[in-house]
C-alpha cells in the first residue's frame, strides 16, 4: 500500500506549549518527544506537498494554560504552522465540533487522515473516534501522541503509559489503524 496515493491529510491536534508543563496536567508524561516526532511527520508531509491541518485548543477557562491569553496557547516550535497551512481553533475535545474541519476536508475530497498530537486520551481520542464514525480512513500514530497520569474515580493513580496504551487499544481496528512513526514512514 502506498498511503501517499490516497492524499492523506495530516491532522496535528493541540501540539501547544501548554503541554510542556507536566505537573499542571497530572505529571509523569509519557512520550516526551512526541512533539519532535510530530514535527518530523509534518516535515515529511510538507516535502510530499500533502494537506496539513493544525488544530489548537482554546480554553474558555481564563485560568487554563490553553487560554488564548496564556503563552501555553501558542504552537510548539516543532510544528509552527506555515502561512498557507490552515489553523483550526476548537473549544472542546473534538476537532470536528464547532469548527469547519469536516467541511474543509470534504471540499478537498480528502477521505484519509493521519492523526497526531496531544493528549492521547482526550482530544486525540475524541477526534479519532469522530473521524472513524464519519467514515474517514484514519491512522493514528502511537509515538506521536502523549498523555499524563490520571486519578481514577476512587482516588487510585493510573500511570500515563497505561492510559496511553489502553486508549490506543480501544481505538485500534475500531475507529482507526494505529501505527508507529516507523510504520508510517515506510507506508508514505
Amino acid at each position: 500500500m502506498n498511503l501517499r496515493k490516497k492524499n492523506p491529510a495530516l491532522i496535528l491536534i493541540d501540539v501547544q506549549k501548554a503541554f510542556l508543563d507536566e505537573e499542571y496536567w497530572g505529571g509523569n508524561r509519557n512520550n516526551k518527544n512526541a512533539e519532535a516526532i510530530c514535527g518530523q511527520i509534518l516535515n515529511q508531509w510538507r516535502k510530499l506537498n500533502l494537506p496539513v491541518f493544525h488544530i489548537r485548543h482554546s480554553s474558555t477557562n481564563l485560568n487554563s494554560k490553553l487560554h488564548i491569553s496564556n503563552e501555553g496557547f501558542q504552537f510548539n516550535e516543532h510544528v509552527t504552522p506555515l502561512k498557507n497551512e490552515p489553523i483550526i481553533t476548537k473549544n472542546v475535545n473534538s476537532a470536528f465540533i464547532g469548527t469547519d474541519l469536516k467541511e474543509q476536508l470534504d471540499n478537498l475530497n480528502i477521505n484519509t487522515l493521519v492523526i497526531v498530537g496531544i493528549t492521547t486520551n482526550h482530544c486525540v481520542s475524541t477526534t479519532t473516534r469522530m473521524a472513524g464514525n464519519f467514515g474517514y480512513e484514519t491512522y493514528l500514530i502511537s509515538d506521536a501522541t502523549a498523555t499524563f497520569d490520571r486519578i481514577g474515580i476512587n482516588g487510585e493513580k493510573y500511570d500515563s503509559e497505561i492510559i496511553h496504551l489502553t486508549t490506543l487499544a480501544n481505538l485500534n481496528e475500531e475507529f482507526a489503524t494505529v501505527w508507529s512513526l516507523e510504520k508510517l514512514m515506510t507506508e508514505i
